[in-house]
């Protein structure tokens, strides 16, 4: 098993969570998803991923207040945990060690 389980849309989810610090909640989490990848991320998908990392530690969520613009509803704001850090800095590490060790030749196209 791996030590920190994340997948690729786990991981950019978590970024942008990290980007988006104080104001990452589910509506602008998507659209700075979207933004950035340059495709359309479904609400279902992205609800699925968020869960899956608070549950996995990775993420924590709070409740802010409630508004008249959304109905007495209240958004869910997500942080990310200590965890959730070293799994992306776990990430960030395999990556640029396949990254170093690709031989220069590799790349070599005719």
């Amino acid at each position: 098993m791996k030590k920190y389980p994340l997948g690729e849309f786990e991981e950019v989810v978590l970024l942008t969570v990290g980007v988006l610090y104080d104001e990452a909640y589910g509506v602008l989490i998507k659209d700075e998803l979207e933004k950035r990848l340059e495709r359309t991320v479904s609400v279902g998908a992205l609800q699925s991923a968020l869960i899956r990392m608070e549950k996995k530690g990775y993420l924590e969520s709070r409740f802010g207040e409630k508004t008249n613009e959304r109905g007495g509803k209240r958004k869910r704001y997500f942080y990310i945990t200590a965890y959730g850090k070293k799994a992306l800095e776990h990430s960030r590490q395999v990556r640029n060690n396949l990254w170093n060790d690709i031989p220069g030749v590799a790349f070599d196209f005719q």
